[in-house]
Parts: C-alpha cells; structure tokens; sequence
C-alpha cells in the first residue's frame, strides 16, 4: 500500500492500566497530583529476592472485564492489554458501526518480556506433573505477540497487524509504526504496549540488569537526575491508543486528542549510557525533522529518566545538544518515578500523560525528587501550569534502543 502524504495521524482513545489508576482518569489524577504508589514487592514468591520495590497494579480484576474465553488462554500482560484496549475504543467511539471494514482497523503492540506468570505456572506443572498436565494454551500465552493476537480477536479487526520487539523504546516505536500504518491508509490502528514482569521467574531474569534499584525504601528506590540515583524500578501496566486518520476522525465527529508529528529511533548498545547521549540527541533531531518542528517549540519533555547516574547525565545532555539553549530551559518532568518503569509500557503511559497534559495545560511533577544535579529544569513538588502546544517524549531500552517522538495538542474545534 504506498503512502498518502496528506493522512495526517490523530489520537482519538486513551486506555491505561497503572499501578496508580486502572481508569486513564484515575491515572492522569493520580500523576497530576505526584502521587508515588511506589510500595514493597507483595507478589507470591517473591519475598526472598533482593528486588524489593516495584510499582504494583492492584485491585484489578480480569474477569470483570475480560470473557472467560480470553481469560484461560492469556498471561496477565495481556489482560492488562485488552483492558486497556477495550477502555481505549470506547474512549475513541469506536464499534463495530464505526468501521467501515474489519479490514479498516489495525493492531500493533510493544513487548519486552512476555506471559512470564503464566510460562512460569505450566513449566511448574510440566516437571512437578508432567507434560499431560500442561495446559495447551502454553504455546501462545507467554509469546510477546499474544496482546495483538488477543486484542484483534476479540474485536474483530482484520486489518495489519503486528508487534515491535525493539526493547523499552519499542512503545515509542510502535505508535510512530501504528501512525505509518494510518499514513499508508488504514484507517485506525490500535496500538500500546502492557507488562507484567512481577512474576517470580521474571523477576529472577530481571536482576541480571546492573540498571535496576535493590532499594529498599519506595521513597528512596528510583530517584532519577539527583545525586542518590540507584537505579529504576519496574513495574506493571501500561498504555494503549486508538490512532486514525485526523481527517476521517472529524468527518465520524470524535474527540481528538493529539496528533503524532514525528519519531526517531537509533540504537547505541546495550548499557552504553556514554554513547546513549550521541544517539538520543539523534533520534530527538530525527522526530523534530519529522514533524516540521523548531526546537523552541517544544514545550514539555517526558524524559526517559533511567536513574542511573551516566544514563540520566547523558539524558540531560542529549536535550542539550539536540535542543540546544532551550534544552536547559524546557520544562522536563517524568511522572513514571510514582510508578516505576513498566518497561515498553513506561513510554505509552508518558504519551498518554503528555497528551493529558496538553489537554489540562499542566505540566505534572515528578514524584520523590527534589535534589537535581544536572541542567535541566525538572518540573518537581507539584503540577506546573503551562500553555503546552507540543511534547517531545524520550525512552531508552536497557538493550540499547532509543526512541523520540513528538505530539502536537489537537488542531481546530474538534479538541476537547
């Protein structure tokens, strides 16, 4: 399918799942405010390992919003995904009715680490019982494309379809895929990114990061930019977007809330932070040429906020280079230090912040820092208020991918 120029890409459906908020309202609330739901891991056996914070997501409940069907064949990052997309469609006006084809719509998700909870429980079975005892369900559940199998099943939808396995980054990735998607003429796609690595095996494969924080006090544990940086903390949940032509979303009369302008994506090498700075400053640069955008223009970043001492210098530095004066005077905030870090799912719960944010002209804080020591101007404490027309926002994966991407507030009368 060649590309239509003129398709311009619109976000018109925000869906989350987050340790803070299991309703995209909730969430935007909860970072608005600079909540830290941050907390001791509670997850069965997991006490004995030295990962002990982690942003949980609790009280949430499958069967309230997931068929059976769905339930016994999918791990719970995939709950998450079709709860998040279900919430996403409907915020979007989307049915069956508001599509001109099952072909018409799309479905492209993010992933990092897969069904661990579920693998893990049949691989249990497997040599405590025996191979009759595992479910046959295994073969799919644990794969990271499980969420966009699900989510196109269960709706229906027909048209292109896929996932992006390019490390944390891949959430940025799979939306500027999704908007490209729309661009060669698809008329909707559904798209984000959901995890849940709190399973003890996932756990257990994560402490092999040098990256993640073994602090004990949630306050304390994921303090990124400041002198104390650790590390970061993980987390569950996460994001997803219902994405369409700008055009054909006024002529259906939907609410839209962003459109993508531009992205970027390098890779520099897995815990490469000096050679992070040189490759985010490119995909930054990369994303402004894209959208059409002066670095002046930008008026809010979501950082990537790794807490690693080299990661977060070369972060701010990377601003600097990119965005030059301006980088140094930008506001930058990263509410995912309330939360924690849900891997491909940390930068789609940030894209949906920074649309929230344009909407609500505030700029939410970043929880549990105030002691910054790098030249930027970290929105900190409290919501800042701000006219905020564009957002730049940035994610690094611990393989080495970096990702930009820029979102401009919906154009014209039919914004909220």
């Amino acid at each position: 399918m060649s590309a239509q120029p003129n398709r311009r890409t619109a976000i018109t459906g925000i869906g989350v799942v987050a340790p803070n908020g299991l309703q995209t309202e909730t969430y935007w609330k909860s970072v608005e405010e600079g909540l830290s739901v941050l907390d001791r891991v509670t997850r069965e056996g997991c006490g004995h390992l030295p990962l002990r914070v982690a942003g949980e997501v609790r009280g949430f409940d499958p069967t309230a919003l997931i068929e059976e069907t769905f339930l016994v064949q999918t791990d719970r990052f995939s709950h998450f995904a079709m709860a998040a997309a279900g919430a996403a469609l409907k915020d979007a006006g989307l049915s069956d009715a508001a599509t001109d084809s099952p072909y018409s719509v799309g479905v492209v998700t993010a992933a990092g680490s897969g069904g661990g909870e579920f693998g893990q429980r049949e691989l249990q079975k497997l040599w405590g019982q025996g191979s009759r005892f595992v479910g046959p369900y295994q073969s799919i559940a644990w794969f990271y494309a499980a969420s966009t199998g699900q989510i196109s099943i269960r709706s229906g939808f027909k048209g292109p379809c896929g996932v992006v396995a390019s490390d944390e980054a891949g959430g940025l990735d799979a939306v500027a895929h999704a908007a490209r998607t729309v661009g060669r003429g698809t008329d909707v796609v559904v798209v984000g990114a959901a995890e849940a690595p709190l399973a003890p095996y996932s756990m257990v494969c994560q402490l092999g990061y040098p990256e993640l924080s073994t602090v004990e006090d949630p306050a304390r544990a994921y303090r990124p930019f400041t002198s104390e940086a650790c590390g970061f903390v993980p987390a569950e949940g996460g994001a997803v977007l219902v994405v369409e032509d700008l055009d054909r979303a006024r002529r259906r009369d939907a609410d839209v809330r962003a459109t993508v302008a531009g992205h970027a994506a390098t890779f520099t090498g897995a815990s490469r932070w000096d050679r992070s700075r040189e490759g985010l400053a490119h995909a930054i640069r990369g994303a402004l040429d894209e959208a059409g955008c002066a670095p002046e223009e930008i008026d809010v970043v979501f950082a990537d906020a790794m807490g690693v001492p080299e990661a977060d210098r070369a972060e701010a530095l990377a601003l600097a280079d990119a965005l030059g004066r301006h980088g140094t005077r930008v506001p930058v905030t990263a509410p995912k230090t309330g939360i924690g870090r849900s891997y491909c799912g940390a930068p789609l719960l940030d894209v949906a912040a920074a649309v929230m944010a344009m909407e609500e002209g505030r700029i939410p804080p970043t929880p549990n820092v105030v002691d910054i020591c790098h030249d930027i101007d970290l929105v900190t404490s409290t919501a800042r208020p701000a006219e905020l027309s564009t957002a730049l926002v940035l994610s690094r994966g611990l393989m080495g991918s970096n990702a930009a991407l820029v979102l401009r507030r919906a154009p014209g009368p039919a914004a909220r």
